[in-house]
């Protein structure tokens, strides 16, 4: 019996959960799509929405203005074509953003740059194509390609028995997940061996949803995220490192 149970003990293999890994984002394969829309709000004063709700009114004379979530927000117009925004948080650079729009006026680029704690940045150069408006930098703006330039990784770890821990510097991620069935702020479940759904709730409601796949060589992780009606979702395609 106990030759069995030793030799049973040596065949015993612990499968390992398929998503854990350390994982770097294609570029090429992913979309990061965004929607703005900028508004006039009075002389040389613009209201600017970068998400659902959330209004940025500023004017544009280069100073910092009180803005969104306790942050200041500066434009600064370099040009008919040409404008450039700041935000910060008390004297800390978060984000940078260098407009140019096109000759014809159909399309804006953005030269993104967003500043983390530790001193290190992410960029993404954005290009944009007019859906409403006529005139300027006034209208709505919608992203038809993204350029990453910032090399983006995701690790992926084991979390309390079969839970999961999501990690990621420069996506400034840092979710752990358990699959207990619970209806929670953060709930998941096992769609199969290679799918995982994601939800985050915010007073009862469904605030996002991602959808975390694996291709059948287990080699490219997908990640689909939506943000509340969000009409296009952000798919960022890691492969395993």
């Amino acid at each position: 019996m106990l030759r069995c149970l030793s030799v049973l003990c040596l065949l015993t293999v612990v499968r390992a959960d398929p998503f854990v890994g350390k994982w770097r984002l294609n570029p090429s394969k992913s979309r990061l799509p965004d929607e703005m829309i900028v508004a006039v709000a009075g002389p040389n004063r613009y209201a600017l929405t970068f998400a659902p709700g959330a209004v940025d009114t500023i004017v544009a004379d280069g100073r910092d203005h009180p803005a969104l979530q306790g942050t200041t927000f500066s434009i600064t117009v370099e040009g008919s074509n040409n404008w450039k925004m700041v935000r910060k948080q008390g004297d800390r650079l978060l984000v940078s953003a260098e407009w140019t729009l096109s000759g014809d006026g159909h399309t804006l680029t953005d030269a993104f740059t967003g500043y983390r704690p530790d001193g290190s940045t992410l960029s993404v150069h954005y290009t944009y194509e007019r859906t409403a408006g006529s005139s300027g930098f006034l209208g709505t703006w919608d992203s038809v390609k993204e350029e990453v330039g910032t090399v983006i990784e995701l690790t992926i770890q084991p979390y309390q028995g079969d839970g999961l821990s999501f990690e990621s510097r420069e996506l400034t991620l840092a979710k752990q997940i358990t699959f207990d069935g619970r209806d929670s702020v953060s709930s998941a479940r096992r769609v199969n061996d290679r799918s995982l759904e994601i939800t985050d709730k915010s007073q009862g409601k469904v605030t996002s949803t991602q959808q975390v796949e694996l291709s059948p060589d287990l080699k490219t992780l997908t990640m689909t995220a939506r943000q509340g009606d969000q009409s296009k979702p952000t798919v960022l395609v890691f492969e395993r490192e």
